[in-house]
Formats: structure tokens, C-alpha cells, sequence
């Protein structure tokens, strides 16, 4: 059998095929970094041949991108450090990311030694900032995050930004970075060159940074100006939020710089004419405008005719006829109105509307409707101490005074002759169309009974009343309904009374004989006694009392009115005929 020998060439390739082999073994060393070639990815780990008798295996973790997805194929060659050449399951262990932070750690110490800028995309939110992958992971404090303190963190994961490394540490593997270091920088740049051309009355272009209840502040180019919110709008705002936001470029006007404090005033209404101006001449007295309800107090609302300019509708000028307590009965905020200018006060920056204008005057109507004398019916809507309030139309009430209910009743309250929801007629007295005042009478609908009262009852007549009160000086007695007249004490009776209420009591009948009566102050004068002497001619009797007065006899009596000297005593207490003493 022919021996098959190995060739030469075989055995160098093999050996140095050995040796090659041993030489990548070698060169595996614990500490050191090493390429190796993905051989195969699974769900959590990658395993990788580094030219080892053994694979090494990473995690997955360390491939994640900031979606969480993996960011590695097999067949991709990659850096890795050698922990250790074997572990308890024979496999090499080695890291991705030590070999990155040693990779780019050389890099990191030379940029922070001259202050060089380094890019980092900003991958997580951890305690205290931000997390932000430069190579390798480094912390971004919140502080150094922006010049001002940004609430949602959350909002800058993802973005790629410059950072300045404000401090390392190579053996523990720690990096801090900052942002506001660069932006600080760069704001005290822009700052150099704005203070050059910032000075009063400039028109600027800015960019608000913040706002607050008070007004916004505004980026002029390294240095802020506060836009105060009475500087934002001639008209009226209640928040800067109505007009501006965060980020927005608006041309400003410097209002007021002091350089030593760098202390910046803007103005923005100030860019365009003050609309007062010319507010006369827009807006003369009787000028009919529309406008909204931009406020309300108790005493008015405040109309908005246009931006800046606004004009006060007090309550009286609300309507014509609805008594207004508050103008929210009438109007809301927000809502568009019809007015008439009333005046114009430009040193006050004032204007005086009214609504009600804007309408026919109703009262005017009512006074050409209801000529004085002319007899309505009405509702009573209102009862009062002093008369009742019929309405006569919607909104427009007359009132009856309590002297115009009745000729005759002595009415000390109306609510003893009507209730609210009657029905009444009255008579139109008087309309005062300037002071919004109707006045009816009721008693006005029939004649005034005193005025007949001489013809019916003439002096000497004999009548029978009904005694309705006594008092100390005579007993009141009614002749008919709603008319009595006094007795005098003197003239109760022959004999002399001491009171009234020895010989009479109320309800009692009695005769008595008109001795006087004066329809003007509507009084009558009445004698029981002149009755009962059965005498038929008055004037006798009344001269037989007057002799008797002059006389000095105990029984003289007066009666007043003229009545020559039938006695001051009567003459007195008949002065108090249909006054208090009646009541």
C-alpha cells in the first residue's frame, strides 16, 4: 500500500496557522481593548467573537438607542474591553461602553483642558438633570441646563446640543457637562453689542422670554427689559397672556435704560398713536357708537368703543324706564352695545355714554298720551306710606299721593283702601317729563264734596249725626260719610259740661245746628245745644251768645271763623278742625 506523506506546505500552514492562533490568545489581555465581530444577536444578549478560544457575550442593553431600539447587525465590527479572559462558563467578559468611555476619554480630557466644546444628545431624565450621551455617558445638571430653570426636562430628551465639560473624573468615570456655561458666554456677546446701540425712544426687536402677572420680560439681545402690562396695550388686558407668549419676536420701544443698573423699561402700546388723541373729534357729544362690555362696577358699565378708548354708561343711562340697581341686569361682559356720547372729558381721558338714548324717550310718548286731566286705569303695582304706584305702562308708573286717594277718609295708610294687583282708575295730575314723575289722583274722579257742602247744609240747618270722637274740648260729629264737624264743649248742652264724655258717647245720635262751616279750610262748626232751644233763626242765636260773652256770663261760647266774639276759645280749637286734634 502506497504511504501518503503530508506535504511541507501543509505543515508550515498549519503551524503557522497555530501560531497565528496563539498569537490572537496572547494578545487578548485583560484590560485592553480589542475588535471583535458580531456573530449572532438575540433578544437580550449579542455574542461576539474576539478571536479568543472563547465568544464573549453583551448585553443588549448597552446597543439600546434612545426609542429603545437596537442599533447593531451581525457581521458589524466592534470595540470592546477586556474584563476578564474567562469567567465560571468559559466565556470572555467584556464591555462595550468601557471601551467607548476609554476610547473617547482622551478625547473628553484634551477638549475640557482647552475649554473645547463637545455635541451630546440628551438620552434620559435622572435625579438631579439630564443624562447626555458625548461618546459616553455624562451627567447635565438641572442648573446648568439653560440660563433659566426649565420646568419640563422631559421636553429636551432627544435634542442635540453643544456643552462645555466643566468637570471630569477619569478614574471614577464621571463627567459633568454644562449648557448655560455656553449660553451665558453667548448672551454676555449679544450683551456688548446691544448696550451700543441701546438707548430712550429706540424701537428694538426682542424676543419674550417670560411673562408674569405684572408684564413679560424681553430678550433685547443678552440683556431683558420688562414690558410692563400697562405698557402692552392702550386698551385694557388683564393678563400679558392675552397678547403675548413665550418665544414670540415683537418690536419694542425702550421707555426708560439706566445703564449703572442696566435696568431696561419697554413699551409696546407706545409703538402706535395714543388713540385718545384724537377722541374729540372721533367721538363728539351725540355721536351714536358700538362697543363692548369690557367691565362692570356698581355703578355702571364700561364700554370699549375702541382699543384704548373706553366709555362709562352709568346705570341712569341705562333705560328710561327699568330702574336699574346693577347694570349686570341689563348687560354682560363681552356683550356688544348700541350707546350715544354723552360728553368727552379728553383731559381725564373720559367719555360719558348712555344707552337709553338710543331710544325714543317713552316719557315724552306718555305725556302726549296722557294729557293732564285725562282718566286711565291702571294696577296697582306698589304700596307706600305715602300714596300707591299705578302702573300705567311697562315700565312707567304713576303715583298716587295718600291726600289724592280720598275727598273724605281720613286715610292713615293706603293699605286700608287698596291691595297690590287692583285695579284703579285715576285722574293724570301732572307729568314731569325732566324728572320722570307721574302724578293721579283718584278723589279727583268725583266732585270735592265741601265745595257743595254750604249749598246742601247751609248755617242754621238742623241735622242728624253720629258722634265719631270726644274729646276735651267738644265731640266730632258726622253729619254725613266722610264729613263731621265740632261741637264745642260750650255747646253740648245748657248746663255746663265739665267733658264731653259726661253727656255723650261715641256711636251716640245726636241733633246739632250748622252754626258755621268753611268749605276752603274744611271746617264745620255744629251746636247741640242751639238744637235742642229749638231755634230757627241762627243768627239770633249766635247774637244772643255774643251779648252774652260781652256780658261775662259763664255760658258764653265762640265759635270762630269770623263769627264776631262768640269766643277765642272756640275760635282756637276749630283752628285744629281736620288736623291731629280731629285724628
Amino acid at each position: 500500500m502506497e504511504t501518503q506523506t503530508q506535504s511541507p506546505v501543509d505543515d508550515m500552514s498549519f503551524a503557522e496557522m497555530f501560531e497565528e492562533s496563539m498569537a490572537r490568545q496572547e494578545a487578548v489581555r485583560e484590560g485592553e481593548i480589542v475588535k471583535g465581530r458580531i456573530l449572532e444577536v438575540s433578544k437580550d444578549f449579542i455574542l461576539l467573537d474576539i478571536g479568543y478560544k472563547s465568544e464573549a457575550t453583551l448585553p443588549m442593553s448597552e446597543f439600546m438607542t434612545v426609542d429603545g431600539k437596537p442599533n447593531v447587525n451581525v457581521g458589524d465590527l466592534i470595540d470592546v474591553y477586556i474584563e476578564s479572559r474567562e469567567d465560571d462558563s468559559g466565556l470572555v467578559v467584556v464591555s462595550k461602553e468601557k471601551a467607548d468611555k476609554l476610547r473617547v476619554w482622551d478625547d473628553i480630557t484634551a477638549a475640557a483642558e482647552r475649554g473645547d466644546l463637545v455635541d451630546g444628545t440628551v438620552i434620559g431624565r435622572v435625579k438631579g438633570g439630564l443624562s447626555v450621551d458625548i461618546g459616553v455617558k455624562a451627567f447635565l445638571p438641572g442648573s446648568q441646563v439653560d440660563l433659566r430653570p426649565i420646568r419640563n426636562l422631559e421636553s429636551l430628551v432627544g435634542q442635540t446640543f453643544k456643552f462645555k465639560v466643566i468637570k471630569f473624573n477619569k478614574k471614577r468615570g464621571n463627567i459633568v457637562l454644562s449648557r448655560r456655561v455656553l449660553l451665558e458666554e453667548e448672551r454676555e456677546e449679544h450683551k456688548k453689542e446691544t448696550l451700543k446701540k441701546l438707548s430712550e425712544g429706540e424701537t428694538m426687536l426682542g424676543q419674550v422670554k417670560n411673562l408674569t402677572e405684572y408684564g413679560a420680560f424681553v430678550d433685547l439681545g443678552g440683556i431683558d427689559g420688562l414690558l410692563h402690562i400697562t405698557d402692552m396695550s392702550w386698551g385694557r388686558i388683564n393678563h400679558p397672556s392675552e397678547m403675548f407668549k413665550v418665544g414670540d419676536e415683537i418690536k419694542v420701544k425702550v421707555l426708560k435704560f439706566d445703564a449703572e443698573s442696566e435696568r431696561v423699561s419697554l413699551g409696546y402700546k407706545q409703538i402706535t398713536e395714543d388713540p385718545w388723541a384724537n377722541a374729540s373729534e372721533k367721538y363728539p357729544i351725540g355721536k351714536h357708537v358700538s362697543g363692548k362690555v369690557v367691565s362692570m362696577t356698581d355703578y355702571g358699565a364700561f364700554i370699549e368703543v375702541e382699543p384704548g378708548v373706553e366709555g362709562l354708561v352709568h346705570v341712569s343711562e341705562m333705560s328710561w324706564t327699568a330702574r336699574v340697581k346693577h347694570p349686570s341686569k341689563l348687560v354682560n361682559v363681552g356683550d356688544e352695545v348700541e350707546a350715544k356720547v354723552l360728553d368727552v372729558d379728553l383731559s381725564q381721558k373720559r367719555i360719558s355714554l348712555g344707552m337709553k338714548q338710543c331710544e325714543p324717550n317713552p316719557w315724552t310718548l306718555i305725556s302726549e298720551r296722557y294729557p293732564v286731566g285725562a282718566v286711565l286705569e291702571g294696577v296697582v303695582r306698589n304700596i307706600t306710606d305715602f300714596g300707591i304706584f299705578v302702573g300705567v305702562e311697562d315700565g312707567i308708573d304713576g303715583l298716587v299721593h295718600v291726600s289724592d286717594l280720598s275727598w273724605t277718609h281720613r286715610v292713615k295708610h293706603p293699605s286700608e283702601l287698596f291691595n297690590k294687583g287692583d285695579r284703579v282708575e285715576a285722574v293724570v295730575l301732572n307729568i314731569d317729563v325732566d324728572n320722570e314723575r307721574f302724578s293721579l289722583g283718584i278723589k279727583q274722579l268725583t266732585d270735592d264734596p265741601w265745595e257743595t257742602l254750604p249749598r246742601r247744609f247751609p248755617r242754621g240747618t238742623k241735622v242728624t249725626g253720629t258722634v265719631i270722637k270726644l274729646t276735651d274740648f267738644g265731640a266730632f260729629v258726622e253729619i254725613e260719610p266722610g264729613i263731621d264737624g265740632l261741637c264745642h264743649i260750650s255747646e253740648l248742652s245748657e248746663s255746663r259740661v265739665e267733658k264731653a264724655s259726661d253727656v255723650l258717647k261715641a256711636g251716640d245720635q245726636v241733633e246739632v245746628l250748622v252754626l258755621d262751616l268753611d268749605p276752603a279750610e274744611r271746617r264745620i262748626s255744629l251746636s247741640i245745644k242751639a238744637a235742642q232751644e229749638g231755634t230757627s233763626d241762627y243768627r239770633a242765636y249766635m247774637q244772643d251768645h255774643a251779648a252774652a260773652a260781652t256780658s261775662g256770663t259763664p255760658s258764653a261760647a265762640a265759635s270762630g271763623s269770623g263769627l264776631g266774639s262768640l269766643g277765642a276759645a272756640l275760635a282756637g280749637k276749630l283752628g285744629n278742625i281736620g288736623g291731629t286734634d280731629r285724628q
